[in-house]
């Protein structure tokens, strides 16, 4: 790994970029530190719900909120 992070320093720039404010977000809505519910089944529950919040929220921002009700109804 640390091969290939000398190779292209600018990678973990890109990831953090792409990959970590999504997640920072979500971190951020939960309260940052722990889920709401036990055991892996209501925790997969739990985070799939924050995820597609998160992509609701970022639609409804990019297109707006009639866009994603047309794109809902077809």
């Amino acid at each position: 790994m640390q091969a290939r992070l000398e190779r292209m320093p600018e990678a973990m720039t890109i990831r953090r970029q792409t990959v970590e404010h999504p997640f920072g977000t979500i971190k951020a809505w939960m309260g940052s530190t722990h889920f709401l519910m036990k055991t892996l089944e209501k925790v997969k529950t739990e985070m799939s719900l924050h995820v597609l919040a998160y992509n609701l929220k970022r639609i409804i921002s990019i297109l707006g909120v009639q866009p994603l009700l047309k794109a809902l109804e077809a």
